[in-house]
């Protein structure tokens, strides 16, 4: 307002021709140039811009280390260490606020996380000894067990042939979990050994266990490629292709930046018809686990679509991060939140969120824009989850010496606010399919907004831990013949571009503005494991 006054009289004083009218108008203009940028600035930094941060009144009871989103909307954590008298893992309701604890069967700290096809979390390996003065190593549990939504409890599984501390766990195109790397229950040495779950009506089988040709870091960045083979990322330099049919790893390519990215971070960026389900690849930030080493801003994208994939830098981050989080939304958009410039000194905690457009046809692409900032540092043990209403979660977070982090943030991004400030009016989802969808197969989508949805997507739900997603993944879908009050729309092509199970189901009109999301579990013609 004191710019316009200034405006005002400024125009008036400049028809006086005297010199004193003048003197005035030139300060006016000073006034004018310094007001300017910071109006520029508050037009930038609503919520319609950068989105809402908010922590919430209920704390969570256990150390979430582990977390993953199940088929009723609900999240499952697992903690970090041991309870008395028992390990504990907690259901927090999204409704409510609120978490509740469960027993679960053994000490699952440091466990690899996803979801089977029959939406049953699953876990595989944990903690068997913690260090001590005299066996400083930690070792890896060869337990396995999967949590069943009906009866709120988890069931042990099948075990592997060697215990494993910091694996990762992926999903394949047939519905069976691959597990690489992860400290083993003898003298913790790195196991560098590929199994291969198959879930049935009992408690599984693990295949054989196959050596790989190199001795993997531990939370190995691993992806599901369209084509059916498996990719490593890191966090050592040299990436890796791995194929399940011959089961031999290939070297594909090697990192810009000459150091590992530990605790950096790895997506596989979104999978839709408009780049016809080519695969990319981002890594971000991570570093030297010293706790000296000041962690990298910098971005590496890789196209695996091409003859010979290169990894070029992608755009840097707005702060140093190490144990970061990055998470897709609805969107498309990559929100990076948390981490430090230094690991686990919280003194240099990132709180700068960041958001990275990978869409070609955005005005912002293969940029980061603000996200606005968390208040809470978020550094080991930390987790950013989607949720079905497209917000955000900020748990965890427990560097040396520092009691794990109590409080959990909520990010309400951009695209929920109008250009003003108020909610947006979100389209909504009246029906989906009941039963499983097979590929590349029609089906309905009931929303009374059938005529102003731009874009339908799934989002697999979270299982993440220790700065890396496990079960992260995008897919565009293709809409045909939108009309009163339905949506037709084609399932993913195939098992290899979206694997067996369930995923968020989100709508988005033609303003950006996301549904809440219903689930759809996708499966084979043979049917879910």
């Amino acid at each position: 307002m004191a710019s316009l006054c200034c405006l005002h009289a400024c125009s008036r004083s400049f028809s006086y021709n005297n010199f004193s009218r003048l003197i005035h108008w030139l300060a006016c203009a000073v006034l004018l140039l310094a007001v300017a940028p910071r109006v520029a600035a508050q037009a930038t930094t609503g919520p319609a811009q950068t989105g809402k941060w908010q922590i919430l009144t209920n704390t969570v009871p256990i150390n979430p280390v582990h977390a993953s989103v199940l088929h009723n909307g609900k999240v499952l954590m697992i903690e970090g260490k041991n309870t008395s008298p028992s390990p504990l893992g907690a259901i927090w309701d999204p409704a409510t606020q609120k978490a509740t604890t469960f027993p679960v069967t053994y000490t699952m700290f440091c466990n690899a996380m996803v979801v089977l096809p029959d939406g049953r979390p699953f876990v595989m390996g944990g903690t068997v000894h913690f260090p001590t003065t005299s066996a400083p190593a930690f070792t890896g549990q060869p337990k396995s067990a999967a949590y069943d939504l009906s009866t709120g409890v988890f069931t042990d599984q099948a075990s592997m042939a060697d215990g494993r501390w910091y694996p990762t766990g992926t999903v394949l195109n047939d519905g069976t979990v691959m597990v690489f790397s992860g400290q083993d229950e003898g003298s913790g040495d790195t196991n560098n050994t590929v199994e291969i779950f198959t879930a049935n009506s009992g408690a599984g089988s693990w295949s054989s266990p196959v050596t790989a040709n190199f001795v993997p870091p531990l939370y190995p960045r691993m992806h599901l490629l369209p084509d059916g083979e498996v990719f490593y990322s890191g966090s050592g330099t040299t990436s890796k292709f791995y194929d399940l049919a011959t089961k031999t790893w290939s070297n594909c390519c090697t990192t810009n930046l000459a150091m590992d990215r530990v605790y950096g971070t790895s997506v596989l960026l979104p999978l839709t018809p408009a780049n016809s389900y080519n695969p990319k690849i981002m890594i971000m930030g991570g570093g030297k686990f010293d706790n000296v080493t000041p962690a990298t801003d910098t971005t590496e994208i890789v196209d695996l679509s091409i003859s010979s994939p290169k990894w070029t830098f992608g755009p840097n981050m707005s702060e140093p991060r190490i144990q970061l989080n990055a998470t897709i939304l609805p969107s498309g958009k990559v929100l990076v939140t948390g981490g430090s410039k230094i690991n686990e000194d919280g003194t240099t905690a990132s709180f700068n969120a960041d958001l990275y457009h990978p869409d070609p046809s955005d005005p912002n692409f293969n940029k980061f824009t603000s996200a606005g900032a968390n208040s809470v540092a978020r550094l080991y043990h930390s987790n950013a989850i989607l949720l079905p209403d497209a917000t955000v979660i900020l748990t965890g977070s427990n560097p040396p010496k520092v009691p794990y982090e109590n409080r959990v943030e909520l990010y309400e991004p951009a695209y929920l606010f109008n250009p003003d400030g108020t909610l947006a009016t979100r389209p909504v989802i009246s029906g989906v399919p009941s039963g499983a969808v097979h590929y590349n197969t029609a089906f309905e989508v009931q929303t009374a907004e059938a005529s102003s949805i731009k874009s339908v997507v799934l989002i697999r739900p979270a299982g993440v831990t220790h700065a890396f997603n496990m079960e992260q993944r995008l897919v565009g879908l293709n809409v045909t013949n939108p009309a009163a009050g339905v949506l037709t729309v084609t399932s993913p092509p195939n098992d290899k571009i979206a694997p067996p199970g369930y995923y968020l189901l989100f709508i988005l009109n033609s303003a950006g503005v996301p549904s809440v999301a219903k689930f759809v579990q996708f499966c084979s013609s043979s049917g879910c494991l």
